[in-house]
Formats: structure tokens, C-alpha cells, sequence
């Protein structure tokens, strides 16, 4: 019999490296984990070491190779199959010019059959990567599902869990993988602005879709500038698509004794901006527009202030979709975001979506509502505060 030696990141491709190369047939000898670095007490980088063995090994045909890969029924769109049964130019023949424009792309159609193959493929390579887990890590892979936490930052995490685990060999405790998990996301975190109101710019601009409670939140940081603060504030809002908006807002300015602007144009914003400019805070009110679409985006842009002296802030809602906040993300990428706002939080079970959108975009948080009381449910979050709220749904499972 002869051997061979693997190294690969993973189980799973270990396996994929002997089935191409040894085939079916090939026998796993002997595995192990290879630790190259450790961090607080977990595995940082580490390998697999597999050696395999086998008897013959028939040496397959380029065609008879490509047969074994598994196809995938991708429809394509009339003008691709144009395109693909076009006769192949010869050497002295001199190939067609592409159309003008960007050759990389391809029919949107196309692009979405492409993209949902390489999710599928990712998701099958995760289930291959979870299933050499221990029965008991698995409850808090799912834990960490049901918290929607993203599928990359689970597969770390497991990772780094799994890797503890085979290195002492022996039973981790529920306690050990969370404080793990705490670890790994305090690390993620570590670089990013995790506070409120700097107090140190006058203008602050609190942007955000219809309905994520923006007007109540601004309430809410207002009050606590004049409260624990002692600044003089002032609103300007430019929310006039919503006249129960002006009225709400000017119902809280007359709690905190404070002057409202209401502006329909950029002209009207330069007045308010002139009266108001004794004040220590001004707080804008935007308006609530379907942020996805670009134009309501640049309409904002045209009325509003955006420099130096100006905090701008997001307001997202937790109990909508991570994709369609991305979205919303994406339409303010050109605009200096300070930090996220996170509405809501007491109307879900649970906050991964939170953690997903500061890492991926990289981006801190000022802070998050949970409920509808001026200004008693606004919080301002630390890391630490974060991650005990992350896990605090779970406390009574982990001492079981």
C-alpha cells in the first residue's frame, strides 16, 4: 500500500484534495489537528494533517474526469447561446470586437443562476464542514443560527470551538463556548466606535428609512443632551411628507423647550440653520423615504448639510430584513455614516443581524431602542454590554 500526506484548512477539503487525487477507493490512515498559533486561550490558525493510503489508482481521462462532475441546469438566455454557438475564429482569423461597454458583464439572468450556484456550493461546503462536529457542539451552532448570526462568523466561531475541543480532549461545557464565542466577537469588534453623541459638532443628522422610529429616537438623544448634558438644543426637520412627524416632533420641543424649524428646501434650510445658530446641538430630523432608491438618497444630499461640523447617524430596525438593511447601507456608502442606530431590539428574539452589519461594513454603534418610553429606552451600548445581550436569551440553557 502506498501513502500520502494532506494539509488543508478544513475536514471537508482534505477529502475533496484524496478524491480527486486517489479516488474513491483511497483509505484514511490517520488524521490529526496542526495548531500554528493560539489567541486567549483558542486556536487562531490551525490545519489538518491527513495521511491516506491506497492500493491502485486508476489514472482517469481528462473526459472521463469531466464526467464526473455533477452538472447543474442553467437556462441560458437567447442571446448567451448566440454568443456560445459561435464558431471558434482560427489563428489567422481575426476575432470579432466585443460590444462597447464593460466585457465582464454578463446577462443578469446569467449573473443570478451564477450567484445562486456559489451559494448553494458554500452552504453544501459549511453542512460538510458542521457535520464533523461534536453531538454537543451542535446546540450552540444552532443557538448561534437562531440568533442570526452570519453564516461566516458561526463557521469561526465553530471552528475556533471545535479546535479547543480536540486540542484537550474533553468535554467542553456550554459556559466554555459562549465565553469562546465572546472572545472571538470582542475581537471583531474591537477596533470599532461603540458610543453616543461625541458632543464635540453641532449639527446631527439621524437618516433612516420610514417607519424605524426615527423621530422617537431623536427625542430620546435630545432629552439626554438637555438632562444629563445641560446643552441648548434645537430641531430642524425636513420630514414634510408626514404632518403627524412635525406635529410629534414639536410636541417633544415643547417638553424640552426647545425652537423647531420646518424646511421644505435647501433655501429654507439655510434660514433655519441662521436662527438656530446659538444653540450648542441642532438635531435634524430627515425625512423617511424608501432608502433603497437612489434618487431620495441624492434629494437628501441636496437639502442637508454634510462637513465638518456635522455627526451623521442611521437608523436601522432590527426586526427587518438583513438584506433589505444592506441595501439600505449600500444607497449611503458615498456619505460619511459616523456610526448605526438600532431600533426596536424589545420587538425581536434575536440580534445577530446587529453584529453582521457593524462588522461587514465596519461601522460602530451609537445607540440602540428598546421600547417607545422618552428617553428612559435608548441605550448606550459597550462591546461587553453587547455580547451579554447576545447571550443573555440563553442564560438558563448554559447551566443546564
Amino acid at each position: 500500500m502506498k501513502m500520502k500526506k494532506y494539509n488543508a484548512p478544513s475536514i471537508a477539503e482534505a477529502m475533496k484534495q484524496i478524491r480527486a487525487d486517489l479516488g474513491e477507493d483511497a483509505v484514511i490512515l490517520n488524521s490529526k489537528v496542526v495548531v500554528t498559533k493560539k489567541f486567549f486561550g483558542l486556536v487562531k490558525n490551525k490545519s489538518y494533517e491527513v495521511v491516506a493510503g491506497y492500493d491502485r489508482v486508476e489514472k482517469k481521462s481528462a473526459l472521463s474526469s469531466l464526467r464526473d462532475i455533477p452538472s447543474f441546469p442553467i437556462s441560458f438566455p437567447d442571446e448567451a447561446k448566440t454568443e456560445i454557438n459561435q464558431p471558434i475564429p482560427s489563428p489567422v482569423e481575426q476575432p470579432k470586437k466585443a460590444p462597447q461597454g464593460d466585457a465582464s458583464l454578463l446577462p443578469e439572468n446569467l449573473v443570478k443562476e451564477i450567484a445562486d450556484l456559489k451559494s448553494m456550493m458554500q452552504s453544501m461546503q459549511r453542512m460538510s464542514t458542521q457535520s464533523q462536529y461534536p453531538d454537543e457542539l451542535l446546540p450552540f451552532v444552532d443557538f448561534l443560527k437562531q440568533q442570526e448570526l452570519g453564516e461566516e462568523l458561526i463557521t469561526a466561531i465553530s471552528d475556533e470551538l471545535f479546535m479547543h475541543y480536540n486540542r484537550n480532549g474533553k468535554h467542553i461545557t456550554w459556559n466554555e463556548m459562549q465565553e469562546g464565542a465572546k472572545d472571538y466577537l470582542r475581537k471583531e469588534l474591537y477596533d470599532l466606535p461603540i458610543s453616543g453623541l461625541s458632543y464635540e459638532k453641532k449639527y446631527i443628522n439621524v437618516l433612516g428609512p420610514t417607519g424605524v422610529g426615527k423621530t422617537t429616537t431623536i427625542a430620546k438623544m435630545a432629552a439626554r443632551s438637555v438632562l444629563e448634558k445641560k446643552k441648548k438644543i434645537g430641531f430642524i426637520t425636513t420630514d414634510t411628507y408626514r404632518i403627524a412627524a412635525i406635529e410629534q416632533l414639536k410636541t417633544y420641543a415643547a417638553l424640552l423647550q426647545a425652537p423647531v424649524e420646518v424646511v421644505y428646501n435647501a433655501t429654507d434650510y439655510a434660514e433655519a440653520i441662521k436662527k438656530l445658530a446659538h444653540l450648542d446641538l441642532i438635531f435634524i430630523d430627515t425625512a423617511g423615504r424608501n432608502y433603497k432608491e437612489a434618487k431620495y438618497v441624492d434629494d437628501l444630499k441636496s437639502l442637508i448639510r454634510f462637513g465638518e461640523q456635522v455627526e451623521s447617524y442611521l437608523v436601522l430596525s432590527l426586526t427587518a430584513k438583513q438584506k433589505d438593511l444592506e441595501s439600505i447601507i449600500e444607497q449611503f456608502k458615498d456619505l460619511q455614516i459616523e456610526k448605526f442606530i438600532f431600533t426596536k431590539l424589545d420587538e425581536t428574539n434575536s440580534i445577530g443581524t446587529m453584529f453582521n452589519l457593524m462588522i461587514k461594513y465596519n461601522k460602530g454603534l451609537a445607540y440602540y431602542t428598546n421600547g417607545q418610553e422618552v428617553p428612559e429606552d435608548i441605550e448606550q451600548p459597550s462591546s461587553d454590554s453587547l455580547l451579554e445581550l447576545f447571550f443573555k436569551e440563553n442564560i438558563d440553557e448554559g447551566s443546564s
